[in-house]
């Protein structure tokens, strides 16, 4: 009995093993999962599974940094990517050392900075393909390190406020911002993606026959003041534009005005500032 019990025992444990080597693709990539593009690993890692190399359209992340000598953490946005290499059976380990030094030389040579090499963190920032790239490489021992990268950006307004939201904010302050109304930098055309903003404006209109509006665009700071109040001011006209033509809107109801940068709602010393000032804006032209 006994001498059956061990023999079920090493069966069992060899099970184990193999069905481990083809889970982990022995010591080979898995299926689909690839490096961030434009960089790579240290020689002798790779990654095991697919929940140690994912993507995801938007997140946030918290940087170690350094700010007047004290460590402190900095959240970022944008699309996110995370990695966990892990050291091949039979490879000479590295050291954590040398595999922060791998990175940091190499971002030194691409022009970035390294914000943080301390306490087995090593943050990077550099310019990539005009993006902001964040890296952060955490690595306390010589088998495994992990790898988090946010692309910086803002994010993607998917969903635009609707009519009920935006009458409900013109009777508490008499205005509503709206940012699903989006253009290419330096233009006044209406972007196919604006189309549901736009349609809940005209709802908007049509269900309160009264109401006249001024249509506000603003912008950024990015260029001088006056080329921003022009381009302002056409946005503006080209939502008129639309909610006349394509919506029946009586344009006695509408007045077009460009405000450009002059009533900024969030610094323009960001990307996510200057998001938020690019914006039309609704006013409720009051009558008696």
């Amino acid at each position: 009995m006994k001498l059956i019990s061990r023999t079920l025992l090493v069966a069992l444990a060899a099970l184990t093993l193999t069905s481990a080597a083809i889970a982990f693709g022995e010591d080979k990539d898995y299926a689909g999962c690839k490096d961030y593009p434009g960089t790579t690993r240290v020689p002798g890692f790779f990654l095991r599974e697919p929940l140690e190399c994912t993507e995801t359209a938007f997140d946030a992340y918290k940087f170690w940094v350094k700010d007047n000598g004290k460590n402190v953490q900095k959240s970022e946005e944008g699309r996110k990517f995370w990695y966990r290499y892990r050291l091949k059976q039979g490879v000479t380990q590295v050291s954590a050392l040398q595999i922060h030094r791998n990175y940091q030389n190499a971002a030194r040579s691409a022009g970035g900075k390294v914000l943080m090499d301390e306490n087995y963190y090593t943050t990077i920032v550099l310019n990539k393909g005009g993006k902001e790239i964040w890296m952060e490489i955490h690595a306390n021992n010589g088998y495994e390190y992990d790898l988090t990268i946010i692309e910086k950006e803002a994010m993607k307004q998917e969903v635009a406020i609707d009519a009920a939201a935006m009458a409900s904010s013109i009777a508490d302050s008499g205005s509503v911002a709206i940012y699903g109304i989006n253009f290419d930098t330096a233009s006044s055309v209406i972007k196919a993606d604006s189309e549901p903003a736009i349609d809940e404006i005209a709802k908007l209109l049509t269900d309160n026959p009264a109401l006249k509006v001024y249509i506000v665009g603003h912008t950024d700071m990015v260029g001088d003041a006056a080329s921003n109040v022009k381009l302002s001011q056409a946005r503006a006209q080209s939502v008129i534009g639309d909610l006349v033509s394509k919506h029946g809107i009586a344009v006695a109801r509408l007045i077009a005005f460009g405000n450009g940068p002059y009533a900024p709602v969030a610094s323009n010393k960001t990307d996510e500032g200057r998001a938020k000032n690019r914006r039309v804006e609704l006013v409720e032209i009051a009558t008696k």
